[in-house]
């Protein structure tokens, strides 16, 4: 067994990871991410009880239970950036003795759920519907900086992707990982599905024009007419592609499900969309305790 030298997992003073400060004792197996801090008491206020709530930058813990079963809900940030953080420490807290700083022989498999806002690419995909994310599409490059990130993929819609649009070669690699099935099957019932386009910014890499000109105009026309076996495109976020792709990487079970707020093809928007994103945490957290 190898030890992982301190400069390569940092650990603070407590023995807790370095960003998300906690240890495995702080940690349900399922696991609510959001984007946003704010967003946390917004789930743990339906929790029968807290146990445990944790704060560093913006990343915010809270876990506890309803009824017997235990949940967490973690707050992110936004972009593949910060997923990269994220992903690594959670597996880092079940499935490395931080104590020892070695890889437990037994893996523990965490269930990571997202609940997030996003944009439909799609005129039929309405401001205050929910979807839930059969792949990421990666627009970030962020997996190949990982080894056997081959394993995981799938090749061959990242490269109809690829000829459909024209993707310049100055741009990031493209990538595309599926969510877990089993997830999908069960949160995912009855919501609107499709393949989540993740973008490595909100302005320029979404198709936004401010004062700044995009190099690729042409790009969200191409994403809304893209097919592939019968999935299309359904909206564009920032998260997706990193947590399905390093999910699986380390051997985790991934969902997104977004709340659309608003629609991109038609130029609208839900002004009232945090009473649609409530109904979706709580249709959510019931499909988890049922």
């Amino acid at each position: 067994m190898f030890r992982i030298p301190e400069s390569e997992l940092i650990l603070n003073g407590d023995g807790s990871v370095y960003h998300l400060h906690l240890k495995p004792e702080n940690l349900a197996g399922t696991v609510i991410v959001v984007g946003d801090p704010g967003r946390v008491p917004e789930i743990s206020k339906h929790f029968d009880r807290i146990n445990f709530k944790v704060q560093n930058r913006e990343m915010v813990t809270h876990t506890g239970y309803i009824g017997r079963r235990q949940l967490s809900v973690l707050s992110t940030g936004m972009g593949t950036d910060n997923l990269d953080i994220v992903m690594n420490e959670l597996d880092a807290v079940v499935n490395i003795d931080l104590e020892r700083r070695e890889p437990r022989q037994e893996h523990t498999t965490l269930n990571i759920i997202r609940l997030g806002t996003s944009g439909s690419l799609q005129a039929d995909i309405a401001p205050g519907e929910a979807v839930a994310s059969t792949h990421g599409i990666g627009l970030d490059g962020l997996l190949y900086f990982y080894a056997d990130n081959g394993k995981v993929t799938d090749a061959d819609m990242a490269n109809a992707f690829v000829k459909h649009t024209g993707w310049d070669k100055n741009l990031p690699g493209i990538y595309a990982v599926p969510a877990s099935q089993e997830l999908l099957s069960t949160l995912g019932k009855g919501l609107k599905q499709g393949i989540t386009l993740t973008a490595p910014g909100f302005y320029g890499p979404q198709g936004r024009e401010v004062r700044l000109k995009t190099a690729f105009p042409q790009l969200n026309h191409l994403v809304e007419s893209f097919e592939y076996q019968g999935n299309r495109i359904v909206n564009f976020e920032m998260e997706t592609s990193a947590l399905y792709g390093l999910g699986r990487l380390l051997g985790h079970e991934t969902l997104t499900i977004c709340s659309i707020v608003a629609n991109r093809v038609a130029k609208t928007y839900a002004p009232d969309y945090k009473k649609d994103i409530e109904k979706l945490i709580q249709q959510v957290l019931s499909r988890l305790v049922a």
